[in-house]
């Protein structure tokens, strides 16, 4: 059986780590926490349960993931957030791959919760990830802070895996919304200093089709008021982004 590490980035996770350490403990051969310096217990809940628990300055979640990677024991890596954690069909699954690992990588099913809802519709599941694979065939990639893995040309063999990431996401709508905030300055820098740019189409055009897909053709009505909000702020979010894309060079 060849050996795992749990790769896990953190900052002020005390509300979510303690759950995603106990479905790992399983599959888990080495556990690291790789933690931009949180001032709750995170440090305290990580070391209790027997995490290697590592400081680094964040500056990137593409950054701090590639930085993350080196510092695993092992080169098989299943990397998670601190607000996921694996159902009991995905530790299965992952304890025969174990056992006979043929890919490169392997996709896993991730399902959200919102607001202590599953979400079924919206995009949002089975939203495939990426996380297990081997470490010397890949890289964290994408655009921040939407980053994701990418396996190097030549290793492109994956698998997708039955069971599903557990995703505990937002515990208020109000967090979402001041998540949105953050995240939408985050991609707005990074989009201008990839050189692209807004206009008044992109501006108001965009988060109209942001809308109608995820409500309309991703079915996000069939999850309720909450899939209603859904899109209403992921709308917003990409209205944002643009917006304030706008205001960078304005600038």
């Amino acid at each position: 059986m060849l050996k795992l590490s749990v790769v896990i980035i953190t900052f002020n996770e005390e509300k979510n780590i303690k759950r995603c350490l106990d479905s790992i403990k399983e599959i888990a051969d080495d556990i690291v926490v790789i933690d931009s310096f949180s001032t709750d217990k995170t440090k305290e809940i990580c070391i209790a349960s027997g995490a290697r628990f590592i400081q680094n300055k964040f500056n990137g979640h593409i950054e701090q993931k590639n930085w993350a990677i080196s510092q695993a024991e092992y080169n098989h890596i299943l990397s998670l957030d601190a607000d996921e954690a694996l159902d009991d069909h995905l530790i299965k699954e992952i304890t025969q791959i174990k056992n006979n690992w043929t890919a490169d990588g392997y996709y896993l099913n991730r399902l959200t919760n919102y607001c202590g809802r599953w979400i079924y519709y919206c995009g949002w599941y089975p939203d495939k990830k990426l996380r297990l694979w081997d470490s010397r065939k890949g890289k964290w990639g994408g655009t921040n802070p939407h980053d994701k893995y990418e396996l190097i040309d030549g290793n492109k063999n994956t698998s997708n895996l039955k069971g599903n990431i557990l995703h505990y996401s937002y515990y208020s709508i109000e967090e979402h919304k001041k998540q949105t905030e953050k995240f939408s300055t985050i991609a707005a820098n990074a989009l201008f200093n990839k050189g692209k740019k807004s206009n008044f189409l992109i501006l108001y055009l965009s988060p109209v089709i942001k809308f109608v897909q995820s409500f309309l053709f991703q079915r996000g009505i069939l999850d309720g008021y909450y899939g209603f909000m859904i899109c209403k702020i992921s709308a917003r979010s990409t209205y944002l982004k643009y917006y304030k894309l706008k205001k960078l060079y304005e600038n």
